[in-house]
Order: C-alpha cells, then sequence, then structure tokens
C-alpha cells in the first residue's frame, strides 16, 4: 500500500521504521514543527522527522491542518497528500487535529468492503478506556494493571472511532510511563504491519460504551500531595516520569522524585511527609492512611537523576524531617 504516515514522538518512530522495512511504501511524512529542547532550547526536529530524512522520505510540518489557521503551507501540504495517491492515511501520536476532510484524502485500505476506512490510528489504550493526550501515564497513575494498543478507524472525533484491532499487555509496579512507551510503541508497529497485510480480516467494530479520558499532563500535577496513600502516589512517580516528573519541597530546595515503592504493610503513625528512615536501601516517608513510601530515585536542583544510595551520600535525610 501507498501510506501517508503522520506523527512526532518516539513512540510513533517506531510504526514509521516498520513501515519503512515493510512491504508497504511512505510516499510522505507529516509531523509537527521543531521545537526548542534542552538547556540551550535550541530547536531539535521531532523523532518523526528525522527518521524521515534518513530514508530520504518528504516529510512536512505544518502547524495546523486547517488552512484558514495554517495559511499557504497548509494549503501546500494538503496539495501533496492529494497528488501522492496514497490508499491509506497511519495516524500515531501525531499532536495535531487531522480534519475530517483530511481523513478522506486516501482512497482507502479496501475502498469497495469498507468505503470509509481511509485512516488508521495507533492509540495506546484498550479503547474504550483513556481517550486523549496521555493515555499511557493516566492508566499507570490510576493504577490499572493492564493496558494495550488499539488501532482505530479514524473519525473526526477524539478517538472516538471503530476499532479494528486491540492487543493489551501487563503494568507490572516498576512500570514508569517511559518504559511502557517503549513496549506499547513496539506492539503498535507489529499491528499496524499486521493489520496492514490482510485488513478484510480485521472489520471495524464501534466502541463500547464507558469511555474515560486522559488529559494532557501539566507540571503543577507533579507535586507529590503526602497526604494520599503511598500507592497513589508511588504510581503518580512511575506515570509522571520521565516527563513531566513529580516534586515536592525539601526545606528551600525542590527534589524530583523519579522512582519510588509503597511499602506493603508497613504502617505508621506519623504526619504524612515525615522521614521515617533514611538508608541506602531508601528514603522511607510516612504518607496518608498511615502508609509508607520507599523512595529509590531522586533529582536536586541542577543536578543529576541518582539512585538513592549515591543521593545520600551527598545529601542525608534527617530523621523527623518532613518534605512538603
Amino acid at each position: 500500500m501507498r501510506v501517508i504516515f503522520a506523527g512526532t514522538p518516539e513512540f510513533a518512530a517506531k510504526a514509521l521504521e516498520a513501515l519503512i522495512q515493510s512491504e508497504h511504501e511512505v510516499v510522505m511524512v507529516l509531523s509537527q514543527p521543531d521545537r526548542p529542547a534542552g538547556r540551550g532550547r535550541k530547536l531539535k526536529e521531532s523523532a518523526v522527522k528525522s527518521l524521515a530524512k534518513q530514508h530520504n522520505i518528504p516529510v512536512y510540518t505544518p502547524l495546523s491542518l486547517r488552512v484558514e489557521k495554517g495559511g499557504e503551507e497548509t494549503a501546500e501540504v494538503l496539495t501533496k497528500m492529494q497528488e501522492a495517491k496514497a490508499d491509506v492515511l497511519v495516524v500515531a501520536a501525531y499532536g495535531l487535529i487531522v480534519p475530517q476532510f483530511v481523513l478522506d484524502i486516501p482512497s482507502g485500505v479496501l475502498p469497495q468492503k469498507f468505503p470509509t476506512l481511509k485512516a488508521v490510528n495507533i492509540h495506546g489504550s484498550l479503547l474504550p478506556e483513556w481517550r486523549g493526550a496521555a493515555p499511557i501515564a493516566r492508566a499507570i497513575e490510576r493504577g490499572d494493571k493492564e493496558t494495550g494498543i488499539t488501532l482505530m478507524q479514524m473519525d473526526a472525533g477524539l478517538d472516538t472511532g471503530p476499532m479494528l484491532m486491540k492487543r493489551s499487555v501487563e503494568i507490572t509496579p516498576e512500570d514508569t510511563a517511559g518504559d511502557l512507551t517503549e513496549t506499547l510503541s513496539r506492539l503498535g508497529a507489529e499491528m499496524l504491519i499486521e493489520y496492514l497485510r490482510n485488513p478484510e480480516a480485521y472489520p471495524p467494530i464501534s466502541q463500547p460504551e464507558g469511555a474515560t479520558y486522559a488529559s494532557k499532563l501539566s507540571k503543577a500535577e507533579g507535586k507529590i500531595d503526602w497526604t494520599a496513600s503511598a500507592d497513589k502516589i508511588a504510581d503518580k512517580v512511575r506515570a509522571f516520569n520521565p516527563v513531566p516528573g513529580c516534586f515536592c519541597a525539601c526545606g528551600d530546595e525542590v527534589l524530583k522524585i523519579w522512582m519510588a515503592f509503597a511499602e506493603p504493610g508497613k504502617k505508621t503513625g506519623e504526619t504524612p511527609g515525615t522521614v521515617i528512615e533514611s538508608s541506602a536501601k531508601g528514603i522511607l516517608v510516612a504518607c496518608g492512611d498511615s502508609t509508607v513510601l520507599r523512595i529509590t530515585r531522586l533529582q536536586r536542583p541542577g543536578g543529576k537523576q541518582l539512585d538513592v544510595r549515591d543521593f545520600i551520600a551527598g545529601h542525608a535525610f534527617s530523621k523527623g524531617e518532613v518534605l512538603k
């Protein structure tokens, strides 16, 4: 098939790489514009754009896919899409709204059998759970035991289209959002290639009732509420790793917490936020419901992420110290 691919981060780049290595032809790529990154705030191209350039695939980065917002640049991209005579548009973590008239540009996966099936999305959840921008992180934050990938037929709604394929994976107590994103990106790439080889075997199925929504993560949400239970805090820490990160105040410093675990069966009468113990095995902190959290990886302002053994070598915690 002739494929137009739209995506931005590494999650999407895995699917693009699989398409490039397959029997299908990627005729053009859409990605988000270069963004400032790092301490120097230099412009950095997306993982998808970089990969497309490596393989000499035409890549376009409009600010919008609506001409009234993107102007001449968008109009040119839409013309290129029509000229590409693609069979299907594949979208994975693109980050821009794709209007219905753009979804209708390809000729279709199986136009005789599924005349409206022209765009396929790789979504990082088991739809209808976690529609929206941050499905992987929100699943971890809520304490879900499993998540997965859903391939779906795109429509103009927010992840509302009919499902094509769905596969699940376990969420382990050690999985961060970064870890799980890597796992799901590989799964999504495999499912996409399997689907495109035989789309007739996976007819569209309407999503059931019971949708939940995964709003974008904000930095402010990362502030740790020590009155929450240790389980809830540990889930949030893993969900916000690697971005935007969880944090708390320790005296005049703001510490970032990158890994933590609830201590099963351990109870305390200390005020939430109080340091109970500090050792190379972890910093034990009192939490809500008399529960205890073990912090095992953290970071000082301007410093590197460190395992607790290395961290406390340069920054000791005192028993009874209170984290805010």
